[in-house]
């Protein structure tokens, strides 16, 4: 745990963070683990680099099993 959010709790923040989407508290929050965590910080860059990578894939580029698969991921994370 580094500072008063565990690393843990940033990864189900991660995405709201990157959103935009959380509340300045918790965004600050998140801000300062970052600054002192160097685990969440990768894993911030390679959540970045995967949006990044899928946003540029053209639709018809990604097979349907493998569509299916992230789809199936992204829908089991918690809320």
């Amino acid at each position: 745990m580094t500072g008063d959010l565990d690393c843990d709790r940033l990864v189900e923040l991660v995405t709201d963070f990157l959103d935009g989407a959380l509340d300045a508290d918790t965004e600050r929050r998140v801000v300062d683990h970052l600054a002192l965590c160097d685990g969440c910080g990768e894993y911030l860059d390679q959540i970045r680099d995967t949006a990044r990578g899928l946003g540029e894939l053209p639709p018809d580029r990604l097979p349907e099993r493998a569509r299916a698969a992230l789809l199936a991921a992204f829908r089991a994370l918690p809320e």
